[in-house]
């Protein structure tokens, strides 16, 4: 029985072998593994190793699977660009942020189904240097870190290109008054100002052949001192192409309205001639839609989800939770149609419900402003942007648009919204703010999984994701 025992053992370990063996010296291990797998399957398979097998069918696969890239998602959050990169055939090697809430929600949804099965390492990191005025920087332990997981995966799996995508937190590039901060938080944006700055560094270090960024699309905008213009100039610099423009998430398959400055760069050496501009050799063109993609309503993203009411955790569906609501926000959302402003609320059945704060400053500037708090989204169209603040009513246009439901959009329903799907976890899932924030903060995943296959095309020599 030991004996046996062995036997199997043996033959599940020259497998692995096999996956570990670098893929320039496996296309010998590969034949004499087919031909060898279909007796040791029978073998096992009298043995009754069910288990077994399973175990030895899948690193069979795994030999001969190979990754579209890898890549190394920086600033990864719960991981909405991840989960992209990894539907559009990569394989990501690391996360990286120095947030620790996000760790279990992007390692337990983030499985690398494109070789081995494993969930990419989250690198809990600040990305800035340490020095006197700021100790808690961790750029040198993070360079290590990076030292020691990429060039392994570079030597098992040469000719497999390798994607940064550095999307750097949205915050520090919002029109959020410096007035309404304090001072520390001012001191943070500031400084977080500089984090795309410091994962140049990283670009130059690593010579990935492809990056891609994400951010808001006023990140552009000179009061912010050009600093999305100083990346793309320190990318060239590099010996990349490049390319930017301001897209909406809602030509990209994802059910929302929401405009996203895009950068993505390409070596230049590795670059395919009709991917360049015509105008200037070194510019990449950016697409501004994906034209497999139509565009998807609130209800088609939606409308699947069961009835909740407010407060409710739903028993079955992780995240389908909204927040409960004061007896006097369930009588105004009773009262929003799907789509209205929030000029309703001043003749309803329960007489004048607007707020004193909203007619003071609509009769000072002469206009009706905050029009979307306490409304409802419209089921025919793509949904508002999806903020950290998506589970409340007074945040804007986040009721949902069933009347017969007097609830904000749950936490389920404003993943769905960001292109997650239902099967995405987030974590804790007792939890509202903490969950709202990683949804809010992301970048929707059917975008990323969007632009990472378009770079890998753009590749001389590109190939379809084995």
């Amino acid at each position: 029985m030991v004996h046996r025992r062995n036997e199997r053992s043996g033959r599940i370990s020259r497998l692995r072998r096999a996956v570990d063996a670098p893929a320039s010296a496996s296309r010998f291990e590969r034949v004499r593994f087919r031909k060898r797998w279909r007796t040791e399957r029978e073998v096992l398979s009298s043995d009754n190793a069910g288990s077994d097998t399973k175990i030895s069918e899948s690193l069979v696969d795994q030999v001969d699977r190979k990754p579209a890239f890898l890549a190394v998602d920086f600033f990864c959050g719960a991981g909405g660009t991840t989960r992209g990169l990894i539907d559009a055939g990569g394989y990501v090697v690391a996360g990286i942020d120095k947030e620790h809430f996000c760790r279990k929600t992007f390692v337990e949804n983030n499985i690398n189904k494109s070789w081995d099965e494993k969930p990419p390492v989250y690198l809990e990191r600040d990305i800035f240097p340490a020095n006197e005025a700021y100790p808690a920087g961790e750029h040198a332990e993070l360079q290590g870190d990076l030292d020691r997981l990429i060039p392994p995966f570079r030597s098992k799996l040469p000719g497999v290109p390798l994607l940064f995508a550095i999307c750097a937190p949205c915050q520090p590039f919002t029109t959020l008054s410096r007035k309404e901060m304090s001072d520390a938080r001012v001191a943070k944006r500031d400084k977080d100002r500089n984090l795309l700055k410091e994962a140049a560094r990283f670009v130059e270090r690593f010579r990935p052949e492809m990056v891609l960024s994400e951010n808001v699309a006023g990140i552009k905008d000179p009061r912010y001192g050009g600093i999305w213009e100083e990346f793309r100039s320190e990318l060239e610099r590099l010996g990349y192409a490049t390319g930017t423009r301001v897209v909406c998430t809602s030509r990209f398959g994802v059910p929302q309205y929401r405009k996203r400055s895009i950068l993505i760069a390409v070596l230049k050496e590795k670059v395919r001639e009709e991917y360049l501009s015509d105008l200037l050799a070194t510019e990449l063109l950016v697409p501004d839609s994906n034209p497999d993609s139509p565009t998807m309503t609130v209800e088609e993203a939606i409308g699947h989800l069961p009835p909740i009411i407010a407060g409710q955790l739903h028993g079955e569906i992780p995240n389908h939770r909204a927040r409960s609501l004061s007896e006097l926000n369930q009588k105004r959302l009773s009262c929003a149609k799907p789509g209205e402003s929030n000029a309703y609320m001043e003749n309803t059945a329960y007489g004048d419900l607007s707020l004193e704060c909203h007619r003071k400053v609509n009769a000072r500037l002469n206009d009706r402003c905050f029009s979307d708090v306490y409304t409802r989204m419209r089921p025919d169209r793509p949904s508002p942007t999806i903020t950290t603040k998506c589970h409340s009513i007074s945040n804007g246009r986040f009721g949902h648009y069933d009347t017969d439901q007097v609830r904000g959009i749950s936490l389920r329903e404003a993943a769905k919204l960001q292109s997650f799907e239902d099967d995405y976890v987030f974590h804790p899932t007792d939890m509202l703010d903490p969950v709202a924030r990683m949804i809010g903060n992301a970048v929707p995943p059917k975008l990323a999984r969007y632009f990472a296959t378009y770079l890998v095309s753009s590749l001389t020599g590109a190939r379809e994701p084995s």
